[in-house]
């Protein structure tokens, strides 16, 4: 019995991403108690909607015996550690929803040094670089797309509700 690299990949995603759910939910929870408010709640069932759709469209459409290209499941493995320097660097303010505390510093550090938004750099690559390592360049292409006027519309968000502190 050979084991499907499509579904040991879907299922290491699928497990990051319930898990970093769990520090999301954490974080937002701690944050609301501490006065934080939320701001764009609307448009964050797309989000689910997106990543489900994206993790779906692998997993219906790819078929499971397909051998990956290794250079891009590793840049895809590299990925994760962008991932966790963000995260680890946001420590108690990072969540999966936009949460502002009027008294609340700028974070600075880890890739916040360097970029902006840093998150959105790596989840937008990973959306495009696990299909494509698959060979599903469609999937690739069409979550991209979807990705970036979502996350524009949301960096546009992010941006006014930061505004007041920076």
């Amino acid at each position: 019995m050979t084991i499907s690299p499509l579904a040991v990949m879907l299922g290491l995603v699928i497990g990051q991403r319930l898990g970093e759910l769990v520090i999301a939910n954490r974080n937002t929870k701690r944050l609301i108690a501490r006065g934080g408010r939320e701001v764009g709640a609307r448009h964050y069932p797309l989000f689910i909607l997106l990543h489900a759709g994206w993790l779906a469209s692998l997993a219906i459409f790819v078929p499971f015996d397909r051998w990956p290209y290794m250079p891009l499941i590793v840049l895809y493995l590299l990925l994760q550690l962008g991932r966790v320097w963000v995260i680890t660097s946001l420590g108690p303010y990072w969540t999966t929803r936009i949460i502002t505390i009027d008294d609340a510093p700028t974070v600075k550090r880890g890739p916040y040094r360097f970029i902006k938004h840093p998150n959105y750099l790596v989840v937008g690559m990973e959306i495009a670089v696990l299909p494509l390592a698959f060979q599903a360049w469609w999937i690739a292409g069409i979550f991209s797309v979807l990705n970036a006027l979502l996350i524009g519309y949301r960096i546009s968000v992010e941006e006014r509700a930061l505004a007041p502190r920076i």
